[in-house]
């Protein structure tokens, strides 16, 4: 699977950044949450993978490397930019930035890159579960507002797309046997106790900080139900989850190639959006 390098940009109206779900405040800054953790966690991957690269021989899986880079380059970029709306409306995007910042680069700095190619293809494999959950049921998003969910689903089909490569470079530099294993599953139960305590921190920073979001009963409930009700998040991901622990397993192992064919058709809708955006723009 040959990730493929797009260049898109988004309509994202920056007066909808706290409150562009239909769910409301709460269930957009869940997703503002994760969109902090894109810029330095993309980089982070890019450099793991990178790394690498010179003792990969396989001339399909340097082509495939490429393109992962490629694509992690483009979702930093537009992470960034939606991160700079969440600045711009007075959250504290840029100091929760740099403050990941500081832990990933003491971690890359002192910690054997070993540890984190592990780090990275634990966290493709947590973007390729919530990538598939979004693809899978469109209620996750309903009539949230255009631009932002376009930009969502965009970033899951190409996480779904480039989701074995970090995998793929593992098994081929990382030698195989008991030590590998050990350090592949050590490192999932450690990355997913950091992961969403991170996740929730920034959630809850995210919330304090806009106190215009109201409703917060009906807003927690809501967050609840979707984080854990029967259908929720976390119901959901924990069989992928576990399938992970499995000896010998494989990103591909789950083949959901099919939802790839989606990707032309979105890329036509969000040029369709960004042309109505600019449109009503110049009109105001």
């Amino acid at each position: 699977m040959l990730p493929i390098r797009r260049d898109i940009r988004f309509a994202l109206p920056a007066e909808r950044i706290k409150n562009w779900h239909e769910q409301g405040p709460f269930i957009t800054h869940f997703f503002n949450a994760l969109s902090l953790l894109f810029p330095q966690g993309e980089l982070f991957f890019m450099d793991s993978v990178r790394h690498y690269r010179q003792r990969i021989d396989d001339p399909a899986l340097t082509r495939e490397i490429q393109g992962f880079i490629g694509q992690e380059a483009m979702h930093s970029r537009e992470h960034v930019a939606y991160n700079d709306l969440l600045h711009a409306a007075g959250l504290p995007a840029h100091r929760l930035d740099r403050r990941l910042k500081f832990f990933l680069d003491l971690q890359k700095k002192h910690l054997p890159p070993s540890f984190n190619l592990a780090v990275t293809i634990a966290l493709e494999h947590y973007t390729a579960m919530l990538a598939e959950i979004l693809l899978s049921d469109p209620s996750r998003f309903g009539d949230s507002l255009k631009g932002y969910q376009q930009m969502w689903y965009w970033h899951a089909l190409e996480e779904t797309e480039h989701k074995a490569v970090a995998f793929d470079v593992w098994n081929r530099v990382i030698k195989p046997g008991p030590l590998r294993y050990l350090l592949r599953t050590g490192t999932m139960l450690t990355t997913t106790l950091l992961f969403w305590l991170v996740v929730f921190d920034f959630h809850v920073r995210l919330l304090i900080a806009d106190r215009q979001a109201g409703g917060h009963l009906q807003g927690f409930w809501r967050m609840l139900k979707f984080l854990y009700g029967p259908k929720g998040v976390f119901p959901r991901m924990f069989r992928p989850w576990l399938h992970y622990f499995k000896p010998g397993f494989h990103p591909w192992d789950h083949d959901n190639r099919a939802r790839l064919a989606r990707i032309d058709g979105l890329v036509e809708e969000i040029e369709q959006t960004q042309r109505e955006y600019r449109s009503a723009q110049a009109e105001a």
